[in-house]
């Protein structure tokens, strides 16, 4: 954030951003935050939604998920070591939803937990909560640091205010910095990419602070300080897809641990279900609880604090005890003794000791604890909480220890810990990018684009991307090895990894989207080429035949790219009668109207569409850029995208009637035959109907009108 923020009530002048009055747009609201909600945690009825902004915006079931997913789970038994009057935490958990656009909801935990001898039991707890569809937690962190703090005090009211500003804010962009106002202030977040944009991350990062992957911003080193060299074998199974059980003493610490682990694999898309943070409540539970014996566990990460889980999940293959039962306390080195500090000898700042991590080091009593903790297995954790993984699976990649070496301990001040971690989980972050980066490259030449060549005619169709066939693939990489920077960090078994990797739940999700990107990007690139190419010197260096194909294929082009202009894609074609002149301002107004009706009353702007129109028109055609603001209200237009189009109209246009212009006149009357074709190459009242949608009248007037 920029500084502290500060919010004032709705309507008062010194908050802005808001306007007067004006009550939060549902349409607006829902860009970001599909619901507010307070819940209380009653002694008699259990969880209950005191609050739930927008009314009925959540469905009976999904409140009482909401709910039972707002609290710590009744059945953990580690609590604070110091117990304050107060204390606060923050979590997140992810919930399955066809209202959603990836499929899943994901929530925000404001709980705050009160100790207070004149109540029952003597204490009472709350959770505010904020519903999302997008995985932005550096958005919705900060947020609710304002929002829970806010809501104790003065109840609903501050929903309402928040959501005020939230529904001023601009759609979210993923990929982007944003500054977002709430208040007198500012948060500025860094999106992380959107799910449909698998595009290959670079490598080293043009900017470390910008997001690569999902949740960027996940205490990686603090989560699994106690197991930094377990690290690569957890990098492997998310890798793979491979059924995770995470178990920490509180929800925060289990949801942070989750989301690290989904962070570990970027710039990979993590196709498996990962839950933050799951309890005994989720419809779930009981599909996986009732797994027959050897059934194979379903592709997932899970988040816990219920020890439960140990015993209902025990064909769960991997799982990881993470975390410590005592927050407040200050964190020891992995392999320390758990002996009651008494403040001699305290940490200095330097490097971790590799040699305390050493999984290597022989001594009796090192091998007896080994030993216990296989003959025990994860149910040892009913017990006593640790720090460790219990699995079967044998990895590939070995720990870095030069990445390892690397890394600072902050010593016994918490503030310096703290500066340290952001230092160690840059270290990390960047290592695990370049690690994934190397091990997806092999994959690079079956999603690469192409560009038309010197000698080769932009107008044609672009060539297909490579097939992948994975016993090819195997063969071949087998043949030419992994690269220098894997061939470092791998066993001889690393084929074995990749032939894993094929057959996850990872591999073929990611995969589409990165063939669908590259078929998206190569059409993008021809499309700049025909854009730039020279007709009449392409034409000198043809046959007659050949020429009679450029002008099939430019038609073809100049009719896909009015079809796209038309079908939606850039501006959808819904009148009937009337020049594209009118479809265009009718267009212009329908976008301008629905987004302005989000702050103004609908009749009052409808009237003002015209004149904002005009005035965009002849901006543009003056060369200027068309009005982005309306009384402080930023416009989301799709101007440039039609501008674009209607650009690659007129080229397209001009160059068919210049490959037409050095046709034999044979040839020129028998095109001329076609009535759409001469529609197209002239100035004819009969516009060519393109497939699946109304004729559309005047094509030189609309090639002639749109501004560039």
């Amino acid at each position: 954030m920029d500084r502290a923020p500060s919010l004032s009530p709705r309507g008062d002048p010194a908050s802005p951003g808001l306007f007067p009055g004006a009550a939060p747009h549902p349409g607006a609201l829902r860009r970001w935050v599909l619901a507010f909600c307070i819940i209380r945690f009653d002694l008699e009825q259990g969880q209950v939604v005191e609050e739930c902004f927008p009314t009925d915006s959540l469905s009976s079931d999904q409140q009482l998920m909401v709910a039972f997913s707002s609290f710590p789970d009744s059945m953990s038994h580690h609590h604070p070591r110091h117990r304050s009057v107060i204390h606060d935490s923050v979590f997140s958990f992810r919930f399955p939803s066809s209202c959603a656009r990836d499929g899943f909801v994901y929530g925000y935990v404001f709980n705050r937990q009160r100790q207070d001898e004149r109540l029952p039991r003597g204490g009472e707890q709350k959770s505010v909560v904020i519903l999302s569809q997008f995985p932005y937690t550096s958005v919705f962190r900060p947020l609710l640091q304002i929002l829970g703090p806010l809501c104790f005090d003065i109840g609903r009211t501050a929903l309402e205010l928040v959501a005020s500003h939230v529904s001023t804010w601009p759609p979210p962009v993923p990929g982007r910095a944003m500054d977002l106002p709430i208040g007198g202030a500012a948060l500025r977040a860094h999106l992380p990419p959107g799910l449909d944009d698998p595009a290959s991350a670079p490598f080293p990062p043009p900017n470390p602070s910008v997001p690569l992957g999902l949740f960027h911003d996940a205490d990686l080193f603090g989560s699994f300080r106690g197991l930094l060299l377990h690290l690569w074998t957890l990098w492997e199974l998310m890798i793979l897809g491979e059924p995770v059980l995470v178990i920490a003493p509180t929800p925060a610490q289990c949801s942070e641990a989750v989301s690290a682990l989904v962070s570990l694999v970027a710039p990979l898309l993590c196709s498996v279900d990962f839950r933050p943070y799951f309890t005994i409540h989720d419809p779930d539970f009981s599909r996986i609880n009732s797994l027959a014996e050897g059934e194979r566990f379903p592709h997932m990460v899970l988040g816990v604090t219920n020890l439960f889980f140990l015993k209902a999940l025990r064909n769960i293959p991997h799982v990881v005890s993470v975390g410590s039962p005592s927050p407040s306390s200050t964190r020891v080195l992995p392999g320390a003794p758990r002996s009651a500090s008494t403040g001699r000898n305290p940490r200095q700042i330097g490097k971790l000791n590799l040699e305390r991590l050493s999984l290597n080091r022989f001594s009796p009593s090192s091998f007896l604890n080994v030993m216990k903790m296989r003959r025990e297995g994860p149910l040892g954790l009913l017990t006593e909480h640790k720090e460790a993984i219990w699995s079967t699976y044998s990895p590939t990649t070995k720990p870095d220890t030069a990445v390892l070496n690397r890394l600072v301990d902050g010593g016994a001040s918490s503030r310096v810990e703290e500066s340290m971690s952001v230092v160690n989980n840059e270290i990390l972050r960047r290592h695990f990018l370049e690690l994934t980066t190397n091990f997806l490259a092999p994959f690079g030449p079956y999603a690469r684009a192409t560009t038309p060549s010197e000698s080769s005619s932009p107008f044609g169709c672009p060539p297909p991307l490579p097939p992948f066939q994975a016993d090819e693939f195997l063969s071949s990489l087998a043949a030419r090895g992994p690269g220098k920077f894997l061939a470092k960090r791998t066993r001889s078994n690393w084929l074995g990894l990749y032939r894993q990797f094929l057959e996850g739940k990872n591999f073929m999700p990611w995969f589409q989207k990165r063939r669908a990107a590259a078929e998206q990007e190569q059409d993008k690139l021809w499309k700049q080429a025909r854009m730039s190419a020279d007709i009449q010197k392409i034409i000198s260096k043809m046959s007659e035949l050949e020429i009679v194909d450029l002008f099939n294929a430019i038609e073809r082009h100049l009719l896909e790219e009015m079809q796209a202009f038309c079908k939606g894609d850039i501006l959808p074609c819904d009148i009937k009668n009337g020049d594209i002149s009118a479809l265009y301002h009718q267009k212009f107004s329908d976008v301008l109207v629905v987004q302005l009706t989000s702050v103004f009353d609908h009749v009052s702007i409808k009237g003002s569409v015209d004149v904002l129109f005009q005035h965009w028109c002849c901006l543009s055609t003056e060369g200027c850029h068309p009005p982005k603001l309306v009384h402080g209200i930023e416009l989301q237009l799709p101007m440039n995208a039609m501008a674009d189009s209607a650009a690659a109209c007129r080229k397209l246009k001009a160059d068919l009637q210049a490959v037409f212009n050095v046709l034999p006149k044979d040839m020129q009357h028998l095109l001329l035959a076609n009535p759409k074709r001469q529609a197209l190459l002239h100035n004819s009242p009969e516009s060519p109907k393109l497939p699946g949608h109304p004729s559309i009248q005047g094509a030189e007037p609309l090639l002639s009108f749109l501004p560039v």
